[in-house]
């Protein structure tokens, strides 16, 4: 990988999340910035409403915020947002610098059976670091059917987040690792956002100096572009 010469344009899509960005830490609740209790455009932000819902956000430093204040992780940043729509959420950030899919898939059923209640959706958002590592795609898809057996069987709601290759690494290996996400969201009935950094990657104003991770705005910006994606794979009854 290293005679790779990287386009610009896609520097942000296969670089998404170094590895050893941070050692595992146990999934811990958001705790974001009451921006319930905010103003939004003039006026009181809705009142939340209704039973809690719990979202387990399962990922690699996307999740994690790296290098950022706890409060301005995704997880965070989207609990207080689903809030300021009125709706009582509560994100759970389950996010680990450095995690592979493989990491994930070990670490999954661990992180299932840690919480109090069952997640009322799980958003999955892995597959960086196996790009940046080279990794077959045939190896991500399988570990993302195990984990995505694992969720179903678990009758737990999922959300993916879907990853892109760049094209240098060849159009054989872009359309076999761009297809696991679909694949795998039809194949277990699943929500999916297609590529979720669409909206920022090529904005880098948006991203920390090490031109990987997103700053606490490209993380607002990920939220806005996103919010209804996660709302709309909410349970219709707790939505």
């Amino acid at each position: 990988m290293n005679t790779l010469r990287m386009n610009p344009l896609w520097v942000f899509a296969i670089a998404l999340s170094l590895a050893a960005c941070g050692a595992e830490a146990p999934a811990q609740e958001a705790s974001g910035a009451p921006i319930e209790e905010a103003f939004t455009d003039g006026e009181l932000a809705i009142p939340i409403m209704g039973e809690e819902v719990r979202i387990l956000a399962f990922g690699d430093s996307l999740f994690a915020g790296y290098n950022l204040p706890e409060a301005d992780g995704y997880p965070e940043k989207l609990e207080a947002a689903l809030r300021a729509r009125g709706t009582n959420a509560r994100v759970i950030d389950a996010g680990v610098s450095g995690d592979t899919s493989q990491a994930g898939r070990d670490r999954l059923a661990f992180v299932l059976e840690g919480q109090s209640e069952k997640p009322d959706l799980f958003i999955l958002e892995l597959g960086g670091n196996d790009l940046l590592r080279g990794i077959s795609p045939e190896q991500t898809r399988t570990n993302f059917d195990v984990m995505l057996a694992t969720l179903a069987e678990a009758d737990v709601p999922v959300l993916i987040m879907g990853m892109r290759s760049p094209p240098n690494y060849g159009p054989e290996y872009q359309a076999d690792f761009d297809a696991i996400y679909g694949d795998m969201a039809e194949k277990f009935g699943t929500a999916l956002i297609g590529f979720w950094l669409e909206d920022i990657y090529e904005q880098p104003q948006l991203f920390q100096s090490d031109r990987i991770h997103p700053t606490a705005e490209g993380i607002e910006a990920l939220v806005s572009s996103t919010i209804d994606d996660v709302a709309a794979a909410l349970p219709q009854d707790e939505g």
